[in-house]
């Protein structure tokens, strides 16, 4: 395998699967970034923006919060909840934004 493998698991679906050139997570600690030969590690990650570097672009996955293991050239991630950019809905989001802040007032 000449790079990284990922998967991306949320608990409806597989979200992505595929070689990548990188991956920077939100960890709990803060950013981190995870490359070809990384050391094994199992860590929690925060809510924020996962970026992927595949081949050609980057491809970016907003969530809610999970965990990560690196073992090997692969990378699993388990997100509570997760969406690539592309199927972000604006509309839906600011709506539900506006009931968040409606809970805290």
């Amino acid at each position: 395998m000449s790079e990284l493998f990922l998967e991306i698991i949320s608990p409806s679906r597989q979200v992505f699967s595929g070689e990548i050139k990188s991956i920077t997570v939100p960890g709990t600690k803060g950013l981190f970034q995870v490359l070809k030969n990384h050391a094994p590690i199992i860590s929690t990650f925060e809510i924020g923006m996962i970026r992927v570097d595949l081949k050609d672009k980057p491809k970016y996955f907003a969530t809610a919060g999970g965990t990560i293991e690196v073992l090997n050239n692969k990378v699993l991630v388990l997100a509570d909840s997760i969406e690539s950019s592309d199927e972000i809905d604006y509309d839906r989001a600011l709506k539900a934004k506006e009931r968040a802040e409606k809970r805290l007032a």
